[in-house]
C-alpha cells in the first residue's frame, strides 16, 4: 500500500513563507511526475506546480516566481517552498504522484494540508 502524507501547513501572515512536505510511504519502486494542487473553499482543485523524474519543473502563473517545487527521490519526499504568500494562496494543498509499487503503477493523492494566509 502506498500513502502520501503532507505536512507543513499552517497560519502565516501575508508576505511570509511556508515549506510543505509530502512523504511517500510504502513499497515504492519508482516515482514519475509529482505535483502540488490546491483547493480554495468553493473552488475547483487546481494544479499549481509539478516536477518530473528528470527534475523539470512547471508552475501555474499564480505562483510562478514565489513557489518552488523540488523532490528528493532518496527520501521519497517532495517539497513546496512558498514565499511571499498572499491571502489568495489560502487553500488546502494536496500532493499528487505517479508511483510504481508492488501494486502496479497508479496516481496517488495525499489528504491535504491547510494553508491560511492572513492579511
Amino acid at each position: 500500500q502506498v500513502q502520501l502524507v503532507e505536512s507543513g501547513g499552517g497560519l502565516v501572515q501575508a508576505g511570509g513563507s511556508l515549506r510543505l512536505s509530502c512523504v511517500f510511504f510504502g513499497s515504492i519502486y519508482s516515482s514519475n511526475t509529482m505535483a502540488w494542487y490546491r483547493q480554495a473553499p468553493g473552488k475547483e482543485r487546481d494544479l499549481i506546480a509539478a516536477v518530473t523524474r528528470s527534475d523539470s519543473t512547471s508552475y501555474a502563473d499564480s505562483v510562478k516566481g514565489r513557489f518552488t517545487i523540488s523532490r528528493d527521490n532518496a527520501k521519497n519526499t517532495m517539497y513546496l517552498q512558498m514565499n511571499s504568500l498572499k491571502p489568495e494562496d489560502t487553500a488546502v494543498y494536496y500532493c499528487n504522484a505517479d508511483i510504481r509499487s508492488g501494486l502496479g503503477q497508479y496516481v496517488y493523492w495525499g489528504r491535504g494540508t491547510q494553508v491560511t494566509v492572513s492579511s
